[in-house]
Formats: C-alpha cells, sequence, structure tokens
C-alpha cells in the first residue's frame, strides 16, 4: 500500500518550511455544507491553493478521486501536458447524486513524483 500524505499528518513547524511543497500537492474539497437527498450535487476538487503545480512530461498530477467515506464516487485521470505544460491550480467538477444520509468527503491525488495525497474531510449533511 502507498504511503499516504495528509495535512494533519505534519507538523506546524515542517508545514511552514515546506509550505509551497505541501500547497501545490494538496488537494481541497470545495462544496456547500448541505444537499438534497436524490438530487444531484456538485462537489469541486482543487490542487493547492497559492501554488501550481508543475505539469512536465515526469511531474504531473496524474489522477484525483472524489470518496465518500470508504466509497469512490468519481475519479478523473490526466496525462502530462493536459494543462499546456503550464504549472496550474488543476480543478475538477464531479456531480453525484446526494445519498440518503450525510456524506464525509475527501479527494485524493496522484503526484507522479511525489505519491498520494489525501484532503481534510469534508462534512456535507443530506437533508
Amino acid at each position: 500500500m502507498p504511503r499516504v500524505f495528509k495535512a494533519t499528518d505534519i507538523e506546524r513547524e515542517e508545514k511552514e518550511v515546506k509550505r509551497d511543497y505541501l500547497d501545490r500537492h494538496m488537494p481541497h474539497v470545495i462544496c456547500d455544507d448541505r444537499a438534497k437527498k436524490g438530487e444531484i450535487f456538485r462537489v469541486k476538487v482543487r490542487m493547492g491553493d497559492e501554488y501550481p503545480h508543475p505539469d512536465d512530461h515526469d511531474h504531473y498530477i496524474s489522477t484525483i478521486q472524489l470518496w465518500n467515506r470508504e466509497t469512490l464516487l468519481a475519479e478523473t485521470k490526466y496525462s502530462s501536458g493536459a494543462y499546456g505544460n503550464h504549472p496550474s491550480n488543476i480543478e475538477v467538477d464531479f456531480y453525484i447524486m446526494a445519498p440518503e444520509v450525510s456524506m464525509n468527503l475527501s479527494a485524493m491525488a496522484v503526484c507522479t513524483k511525489h505519491g498520494l495525497w489525501q484532503s481534510e474531510d469534508k462534512q456535507v449533511k443530506v437533508v
């Protein structure tokens, strides 16, 4: 099993020193805090906040996944050059059907050079 990098596993001092490195690799789940049961719900996953991730032939984001607890909901794959070989904060919108119970969403992203990264959890209440 590959090592999974999470922001919560990194000490505060180390976060500040490696701020750009951590930011460009950390996926973020962006969505409303509430969803209506049985309706389509949009979830954006964005890579990083301030620092763009490279899009080189040997260093790029190859996969972004959206999870609800242990269930894979959606996935997208990229090849090198998908963003014109320009560094960027990759964003993808996933559209899912809200289930009957509340969700605990997280995102996973694979960097071809620095491995697997997991977002913080995002709680969504289903009404």
